[in-house]
């Protein structure tokens, strides 16, 4: 073996018996003695004299076992652990301070792995497949800024052969399927994909096999319709029996065969949800009952469309090969001459995009919200370390007698700053292990934020930690002790070495005052906290002013109750009287005042449309809901003109239909709206029998959009699924088995309702908004408090080194509230300065914020203004304690102290 290498072998070997070799090298040292004295005696010499001379000759025993702990040892090593145990006593003996440094640390550190951990699973985090950087995601482009996602079902087929430069292209859309369970059917999530969805994502199954093309025939395959099954379903409704392959499941009503359970560790292509059952997209006419998108031509866009390239073939081929095809699919998809000729002057082709993530529509919706607020956490972090830096660099100060003592005594420079930069890293390290513990609570909080709901076909994250949360938490603790250690280090261990000796903390006291970087820190983290607070402010005032902008009904008392009545049997006549029946039995329940029924919940991003026209007019988009009887008083909507529907407005009466104000108007802009007629585009003329107010549809944000009524008892759909919506004077949780027990008599196969409050839609609709300034005013008030107990804890720092100088003044006659204004004044100038410099960085910033914003200017002043009284007054608290604390000293103390 190489002598290099023995030796490195030998180091490595110390580390872990460390107590053995000292004790052997203690026994070879006493073993040279004993063989040195044996040698003086043999010589004639005595006993004692002997003794001494092989004491002499060998020389102190504590010199030879330093010398030989530097060959068998790593010096560093020893360094660094003796560095550790010192710095550990050291921060151990200083508990506020430690506990003060910790908890700043952790809170931005929590903040920033938390929105990490969302961004990494919404954008970052690949699908749990093999090789997915091979995974695309396909579009449809027209010439718009964004591309189409939805795919009809003769574009996809047009696809799905196309081998050339694909393994395989694949289709899937994400439903809620109803599943008869012991006690009626269940509403459960689940996916229908297409044949080749299983061969792209190519992982194996735990038991049974998986979808084929086969399975996604018209009727199934051989043996009927086939489903795959989640590890999670697996357990849970067949209780993890082993033949659960080729039992059967009841799904709307009809059956289908289980041939396979797919692992717990893939949750399908939608990284947003997590199916329990995956159904061949041939079902789809049977799970979405009576309606068919299969079946739909280019009027049903509902599929989403992959892809897994071939090896070798990248990208640019295969967004050539799509722009090649794409002529071709689009004039096989259908016979309407207009629509294809109106797409290729909009420069139809297909495109390819990278998708080893998968597909998630609420990437685009979120994506620009979650890297702002990253951008806060990462200013609410960078507070935190200039915080941690301006303690660190007043604590150096009342520490440097002890660091010249220890150069002094032979330690140099740059032994010191690596001393006092690992006291930074165990800080940054603690502080950021603390902050890691409380990052699934964070996370959890701003997912359910993003989630909207806990139904199931509600948006889940997986925010569970992986190596690229835990190299973003490595990043940021080695960032932190950088940023907070490097320059305090530094600063401590500078100036004449003699001076600080004799004088200790009062040494060059005069010129260290005038030096900028101390107050430049604490000037820093005032106008980075005025940036965040400005911040924060804007986006609270857009939230209230969005509030308080007017929706044209009142949702607070409002529940809904859907009731889904498209898989069981009755329709027309006989579900109409359903329904009233479920009417009259929720108005008999306690604190029901109103009932009505809608088919569209406003504002839940579902909507209705057709193009019609007056007679003789020109066509125009209307926006429409199926509403029953009272629906206007129950709502609160005004009716301006005419009447509200009643039971007896069926089809047999004639088509009715009730505008609001913006439709009546586009309509009829001469007014006299009442009993005149509009028609759709197959002629049917409906009769205008009311005008009511204007109520926001689809968007709290922009003006209300010209909708119509028509009465549920004539809605074009033959089994309509309404939703009850119920008015109540009170809590509205006891209403939730009343209308369970009212469904399971009324009409038992259908599943059991799930309430929701108007009030939640009305959130979830501003979702985004929400998220922003709940998450902007949390961060500015944790920026307030690093703030105060940066500013309060430096200047505490700072005051008690003048202890001596603010002693003196005091006993020549100084009075105590010139001193409190003295030490006042000092920090009021930072504050200011601070504000100032923040109040011109963020109002030049405020821009990014514009999207985000509801009829809030970016430069309002009072917003700015309030922001910079609110900081000031922070400020303020935080230096009158110190100046609080000037003014009591005791000059005869301080003198004699010194």
């Amino acid at each position: 073996m190489l002598p290099a290498v023995s030796a490195f072998l030998g180091r490595l070997s110390s580390l872990f018996r460390r107590r053995r070799m000292e004790s052997e090298m203690s026994e070879e040292l006493e073993f040279h003695r004993e063989r040195l004295r044996e040698k003086y005696l043999r010589e004639g010499m005595s006993e004692p004299a002997a003794e001494r001379a092989a004491r002499v000759r060998l020389g102190d025993t504590h010199r030879w076992q330093e010398r030989l702990r530097e060959v068998w040892s790593f010096r560093i090593v020893e360094e660094l652990t003796r560095d550790v145990r010192f710095s550990l006593r050291l921060l151990w003996k200083s508990p506020g301070f430690t506990s003060v440094a910790l908890a700043t640390l952790a809170l931005g550190v929590s903040a920033n792995t938390a929105v990490f951990s969302l961004i990494d699973s919404l954008l970052l985090r690949p699908l749990p497949v093999p090789h997915a950087q091979q995974m695309v995601v396909l579009s449809t482009q027209e010439g718009g800024p964004q591309p189409g996602y939805s795919f009809c079902t003769p574009f996809f087929r047009g696809l799905e052969g196309k081998g050339d430069v694909f393994q395989n292209v694949f289709a899937f859309v994400n439903d809620t399927l109803q599943v008869r369970g012991e006690s009626g059917n269940i509403n459960v999530h689940g996916v229908m994909v297409s044949g080749q969805y299983f061969p792209a994502m190519q992982i194996k199954p735990v038991m049974g096999r998986y979808l084929t093309p086969v399975d996604d025939q018209e009727g199934g395959g051989s043996s009927g319709f086939a489903v795959v099954i989640s590890e999670d379903f697996w357990k849970s409704w067949f209780n993890g029996v082993p033949d659960v392959v080729g039992r059967r499941l009841v799904i709307a009503n009809a059956s289908f065969t289980v041939v396979g359970v797919i692992p717990k560790s893939f949750t399908g292509a939608d990284p947003t949800h997590q199916p329990q059952i995956y159904a061949p997209l041939s079902a789809d006419p049977i799970m979405d009952a009576p309606r068919d998108h299969l079946h739909g031509g280019t009027h049903a866009w509902w599929l989403t469309v992959m892809a897994r390239l071939q090896p070798g073939v990248d990208l640019q081929k295969a967004n050539a090969a799509l722009q090649a095809v794409s002529t071709g699919v689009l004039h096989a998809s259908t016979g309407e001459a207009d629509w294809i000729k109106d797409e290729e002057q909009h420069h139809f082709h297909f495109a390819a995009e990278p998708g080893s993530n998968g597909f998630a529509y609420v990437r685009s919706v979120f994506r620009k919200p979650l890297l702002m607020m990253f951008g806060m956490c990462g200013g609410l972090l960078l507070l935190a370390c200039l915080n941690l830096a301006s303690l660190l660099l007043a604590r150096g100060a009342v520490r440097e007698r002890e660091l010249a003592t220890r150069r002094a005594l032979g330690a140099t420079r740059s032994r010191l700053i690596r001393q006092l930069m690992i006291e930074s890293l165990l800080l940054a390290a603690l502080g950021t292990g603390l902050g890691m513990a409380f990052t699934p609570i964070v996370g959890h909080v701003l997912a359910a934020m993003l989630s909207g709901g806990s139904g199931p076909d509600s948006m889940v994250l997986d925010i569970s930690p992986d190596w690229r949360l835990y190299g973003f938490a490595a990043a940021v603790a080695f960032i932190a002790a950088v940023l907070i250690g490097l320059m305090p280090a530094w600063r401590a261990t500078e100036g004449d070495l003699n001076e600080q000796i004799k004088n200790g903390q009062h040494a060059q006291q005069q010129r260290r005052q005038t030096r900028l970087i101390p107050r430049l820190l604490m000037t820093s983290q005032v106008a980075l906290a005025l940036i965040l607070v400005s911040g924060a402010a804007l986006l609270a005032a857009s939230l209230v002013r969005l509030y308080r902008s007017g929706l044209g009904f009142e949702p607070h008392g409002v529940i809904n109750i859907p009731f889904s009545m498209d898989k069981q049997q009755l329709d027309g006549e006989p579900l109409m009287e359903v329904y009233r029946q479920i009417w009259e039995g929720l108005k008999t329940a306690p604190g029901v005042k109103d009932v009505s029924f809608q088919f569209i919940i406003p504002l839940s991003h579902r909507g209705w449309n057709g193009r019609y026209a007056a007679p003789g007019g020109e066509r125009h988009m209307l926006w429409l809901n199926s509403v029953g009887p009272d629906y206007f008083s129950t709502m609160r909507i005004p009716v301006a003109q005419g009447r509200a529907f009643t039971w007896t407005d069926t089809k047999a009466s004639g088509l009715k239909i009730i505008l609001n104000r913006s439709a009546a108007k586009l309509f009829f802009p001469q007014g006299g709206a009442i009993g005149r007629q509009i028609v759709d585009k197959d002629k049917t003329a409906y009769e205008v029998v009311a005008v009511v107010g204007d109520a926001k549809y689809r968007d709290v944000r922009g003006p209300a959009v010209p909708a119509g009524y028509v009465p549920m008892q004539q809605d074009p759909q033959q089994k309509p699924s309404l939703n009850a919506i119920v008015r109540i004077d009170g809590p509205w949780q006891p209403l939730v088995q009343f209308s369970r027990e009212l469904a399971a008599r009324l009409v038992p196969s259908i599943p059991a309702p799930v309430i929701r409050p108007m009030d939640e839609v009305v959130d979830t609709s501003i979702s985004t908004e929400r998220m922003m300034a709940l998450l902007g005013v949390f961060f500015a008030g944790c920026s307030l408090l690093v703030t105060a107990i940066g500013l309060y804890g430096t200047l505490s720092y700072t005051t008690a080194r003048r202890t001596n100088e603010i002693g003196i003044r005091i006993a020549l006659g100084a009075q105590r509230r010139r001193v409190m204004a003295m030490i006042f004044r000092e920090n009021a100038v930072v504050a200011t300065i601070g504000c100032g410099a923040g109040l011109a960085v963020a109002v030049s910033l405020s821009t990014v914020l514009t999207s985000f914003l509801y009829e809030t200017s970016t430069r309002d002043p009072w917003i700015f203004a309030g922001a910079t009284f609110t900081l000031a007054c922070v400020a303020s608290a935080a230096s009158l304690l110190p100046a609080l604390r000037a003014s009591g000293i005791d000059p005869m103390q301080a003198i004699r102290s010194e």
